[in-house]
């Protein structure tokens, strides 16, 4: 670049140096950009020296290029100098606008700072103007100014530091001014350097976050979709609250509907009635509970299902990841357990233990239950499920408006009184016991008398209510709970049943006969089951003794 003492500047000096600017802004990368920048100072500046001190996120300042001399570039390329030393070289020396000239009179000062520096050799000045060997030059490259900041500049991105001009004289007014344009206009290409270098590592980022979302997002499609156990996801909250949105092929086969149609329930649609509490709670707090499910046959289906609360982290529940697992067999074999140990293992009616608990539940002082771990178990997951006379399963919860010893909706049981016909009506209690029996066992054997319990069951339960209770209270006594009766009624059942048991009966090849002898009890509020079949039982035996002996055994 020619000097200010020139009356005119050289074309070809502006055409290249307008091709560096260019270059600077078509680089491909920041390193490429920071090497043409001090490539241009040497080849369109006119100077022998370059060197691009780059600040880092720290404040320090480190040679991030250097151009003019290979030796030197090895040596300081990638040496970092404090910010402190930095800010001291542009504080002192002489202003030439945004530049910074340090004489050799005064840089003698920053020989012992830890700024990488290079120096060139070569005579003593002769004249004013020469430049010195240990003569400074500086181009600090700030980013534009912010409009409305109000400063003259914005922050400090890097120095250019320039060494021996070409034609061995300082810089005149232009060169200055070229240096002093030349720097600013490196700040900008290497501030959009910067900008490009740091969206590319953002794609790349992003880029790489989106091939692991889509690898998340395809790992848990597979998951859903192939897992061997059914899974749902449903909408959480809002108008559409527990909407399916979609399901996967096991849970779609477990309640033999296709995936279209689940689509258009929830699962309030398909759970049983009794169960819709249940599944409300777990809805709400992201649990699990044990439930029916509706299949498209009619039936219901108990499961396990657990939600998972899928949470956005503005918006806050979002979905429900319901997750099915078929318990079918497990709840039918609990149901199997308690029903053993609630019910006689030869007959298959209940035993005397689930006998008392019918009968206390509708009393309104309960005494402690007797049943079975296994029962309290199965009372807790079916909701006090028992069984009828036939083994049908039936729910025994008290109903009405009262409250006694924990048992809400109590309605008082009452007996209708003796001797009056007003058409009260009470809970009969009918204390059966077989005359006879004994001699079968004692002729026939054990197997003659148990094929007579079980005939007596079956024909016990064939003449009463759905809803009564048949039960054997043990050896051969049996039990009859039968509600609402006048004790009219309850006379006339006495008599159907006493009528039933004493048709022939084959046992072991043979037609034997029984006869019975019934006393009937009334259960009311304030007794406890024991004091009523003690009731019935003294009753029925007021009854046997009244009897001539002959007549209490048909045959």
């Amino acid at each position: 670049m020619e000097t200010e003492s020139e009356p005119y500047v050289r074309l070809a000096s502006l055409r290249q140096l307008h091709q560096v600017m260019a270059d600077m802004n078509t680089a491909r990368s920041l390193a490429d950009t920071l090497q043409t920048v001090a490539d241009g100072v040497v080849t369109a500046l006119g100077y022998e020296l370059a060197c691009v001190n780059l600040v880092r996120p720290d404040g320090d300042l480190v040679v991030a290029a250097f151009a003019g001399n290979p030796a030197a570039e090895a040596l300081i390329t990638g040496r970092v100098g404090s910010r402190e030393s930095w800010d001291r070289r542009l504080a002192m020396g002489e202003a030439w606008g945004d530049l910074i000239f340090i004489p050799h009179t005064e840089g003698w000062v920053l020989d012992d700072d830890d700024v990488p520096q290079w120096y060139t050799d070569g005579p003593a000045p002769r004249f004013e103007d020469e430049w010195h060997p240990s003569d400074r030059l500086f181009a600090p490259m700030y980013m534009p100014a912010v409009p409305g900041s109000g400063g003259a500049c914005g922050e400090l991105i890097g120095v250019l530091s320039v060494d021996r001009p070409r034609n061995g004289r300082r810089p005149g007014a232009w060169g200055r001014e070229a240096l002093q344009m030349y720097a600013f206009q490196a700040a900008i290409a290497v501030s959009n350097a910067r900008l490009r270098a740091n969206m590319q590592r953002a794609l790349v980022r992003l880029e790489r976050d989106q091939q692991a979302l889509r690898a998340s997002e395809e790992s848990f499609r597979q998951a859903f979709e192939y897992a061997p156990s059914g899974m749902a996801i449903a909408e959480m909250g809002g108008d559409q609250h527990g909407r399916i949105l979609r399901t996967n092929d096991a849970l779609c086969r477990l309640l033999g509907r296709p995936a279209s149609a689940m689509r258009r329930y929830s699962f309030s649609d398909l759970v049983h009635p009794e169960d819709i509490g249940t599944l409300l709670r777990t809805s709400a707090e992201g649990g699990r509970a044990e439930l029916r499910l509706g299949r498209r046959d009619g039936t219901y289906l108990w499961v396990s299902l657990r939600n998972s609360v899928v949470a956005d982290a503005a918006d806050g529940p979002r979905f429900l990841l319901t997750h099915v697992e078929d318990i079918e067999d497990r709840k039918r074999r609990e149901l199997q357990l308690a029903h053993r140990a609630s019910h006689d293992s030869l007959t298959g009616l209940p035993n005397s233990a689930e006998l008392r608990s019918r009968l206390s539940a509708r009393l309104c002082q309960r005494p402690q239950s007797t049943l079975p771990a296994a029962v309290d178990a199965m009372d807790t997951a079916y909701g006090h499920a028992a069984f009828d006379a036939n083994g049908h399963g039936f729910d025994y919860r008290p109903g009405g408006t009262e409250t006694f010893d924990g048992y809400d909706h109590h309605v008082h049981t009452a007996a209708p009184e003796e001797g009056r016909d007003d058409g009260a009506k009470g809970l009969a209690v009918l204390f059966c016991d077989l005359d006879g029996f004994k001699s079968i066992n004692d002729r026939f054997g054990h197997n003659a008398g148990d094929a007579v319990l079980i005939e007596v069951a079956r024909r016990l339960s064939r003449q009463v209510r759905d809803g009564d209770t048949v039960a054997r209270l043990g050896g051969d006594e049996f039990v009859i709970l039968a509600d609402g009766l006048g004790r009219a009624d309850a006379a006339d059942l006495a008599v159907r049943l006493r009528n039933e048991i004493i048709q022939p009966i084959r046992a072991e090849g043979r037609a034997v006969r029984v006869g019975a002898s019934f006393g009937i009890g009334w259960a009311h509020c304030g007794m406890t089951a024991d004091e009523v079949l003690k009731s019935a039982d003294e009753r029925m035996y007021v009854e046997k003794r009244s009897r001539p002996k002959q007549h209490r055994r048909a045959g």
